[in-house]
């Protein structure tokens, strides 16, 4: 049982970094009265598929994310894993560590016209700890990992049961505004891709089923259903947290406007139920558990690099990585999160593809034909999806307009951006079919 425990708060640990907190008390925000069908979407993307991704790795009989990409073809497999260690890594997820923990511990105390300067100070100090920390990581994780966390949940906690003895407001007032007011639970479903965890499951998959192996566990069915056992009081535990937080969200309406990110709302709440030293003891723990992040995004990035690309040594990658956060974090939260949407638009369809491909894998004996249709059918679909996300400047070119109107229009699932399903169906239906004439010509 105490093995079960250890699995499972490492893929907790692995799972919940800080930034997960800001996106569920956004969603309650934007989502008022109908935040509890938003956050049952949201548990879904953020709970669900990263613990689908976990199960898919330890079932797929692979040695990782880059073995079981390279099913579809090598170059593919560079590609997506390439793409996939950028978004959870320095382009986004490793940034905006820097960024949640400013928004909510520094910004609150500062005006405006200040706020661009402290940042830049914060984030040059945030990311220079976190190189030299990753530099030997193993140390200061497992004591921020020990130490930490259970303060981090034990603040968390105490905010979450105050918000429901005391709370701010009735859920049943707050008007759903954007998307969450006819489509609250597809809407909940997309913002959940935010979290990146289905993303980072694929990557932080073997991890799990290698701590699963050392305890002496090597069958594939095994290793999944260890990692099912495992992962329960985590499942049930961030499923807990993320529908509170959207409570918190949604009752927060009643004495604060909608903020700009969950970040801010989170800061406001805290000051509201424990005035300014909760403020300072959110801000610290925040801070260092974002860090602790930070540090594993950029240790498995640098490592991961490393391996693809030996020429380059892991502490050169170390620095660029560093370098590459620090960068993107000046650019602020609000505009970290609106970048990376239509880059999640694109990857999160072929993640799933990819996670359903590595449960089937076994009765079709991870042939590529069945890979190769039903990504390639996937990637095109999740393309425009990436196009129809972006900036006005490509979501509303001709092109992107064209094919909206005279393709991607037409496809079941298309009005909540999720026009990929039937496709990546087909295409798997299809590779299926040609998988059993090459068995049947085979005999």
């Amino acid at each position: 049982m105490s093995s079960y425990l250890a699995v499972g708060s490492l893929l907790f640990g692995l799972f919940f970094g800080a930034g997960n907190l800001i996106f569920p008390v956004h969603l309650g925000q934007l989502a008022g009265a109908n935040s509890p069908l938003a956050a049952l979407g949201f548990i879904v993307t953020g709970v669900g598929l990263p613990f689908l991704g976990v199960l898919a790795i330890g079932f797929s009989q692979s040695n990782g994310l880059l073995e079981l990409s390279s099913r579809v073809s090598k170059p593919f497999g560079l590609f997506f894993t390439l793409a996939l260690y950028l978004t959870i890594g320095p382009f986004f997820a490793m940034p905006r560590t820097a960024t949640v923990s400013f928004e909510v511990g520094i910004a609150p105390q500062l005006s405006e016209s200040k706020q661009q300067l402290a940042l830049l100070i914060f984030s040059l100090a945030f990311f220079i700890l976190a190189f030299l920390f990753s530099l030997k990581p193993s140390k200061i994780m497992v004591w921020i990992g020990k130490v930490l966390n259970p303060l981090f949940l034990i603040f968390l906690g105490v905010l979450i049961l105050v918000s429901f003895i005391k709370p701010m407001g009735a859920i049943s007032t707050g008007i759903p505004q954007q998307n969450y007011n006819q489509q609250a639970f597809f809407t909940g479903f997309l913002e959940g891709y935010n979290t990146m965890d289905a993303l980072a499951s694929l990557a932080f998959g073997i991890i799990i089923v290698q701590a699963i192996k050392e305890l002496g566990v090597t069958k594939p069915t095994d290793i999944a259903k260890d990692t099912l056992k495992s992962g329960i009081v985590t499942l049930v535990l961030m499923s807990v947290i993320y529908g509170s937080l959207a409570y918190m969200g949604a009752t927060s309406l009643a004495l604060f406007e909608t903020g700009e990110n969950g970040g801010i709302t989170l800061s406001q709440i805290a000051t509201h139920y424990f005035g300014t030293f909760g403020q300072i003891l959110l801000a610290i723990i925040i801070t260092l558990a974002c860090l602790k992040t930070a540090i594993g995004l950029i240790t498995a990035c640098s490592e991961t690099f490393h391996q693809i690309f030996p020429k380059i040594s892991y502490i050169q990658f170390v620095i660029i990585f560093s370098l590459l956060g620090c960068m993107i974090a000046n650019l602020g939260l609000t505009a970290i999160i609106s970048i990376s949407i239509p880059v999640l638009m694109f990857l999160y369809p072929l993640a799933i593809a990819i996670i359903l491909l590595a449960f089937l894998s076994p009765l079709f004996k991870h042939q590529s034909i069945v890979y190769r249709w039903t990504i390639g059918f996937t990637f095109l679909i999740s393309l425009i999806e990436g196009f129809k996300s972006a900036p006005a400047a490509i979501s509303q070119s001709a092109f992107v307009q064209w094919i909206d109107g005279n393709i991607y229009h037409y496809l079941p699932f298309s009005s909540i951006n999720m026009g990929w399903i039937c496709p990546m169906l087909l295409g798997l239906l299809i590779g299926l079919i040609l998988y059993k004439k090459q068995v049947a010509n085979s005999h």
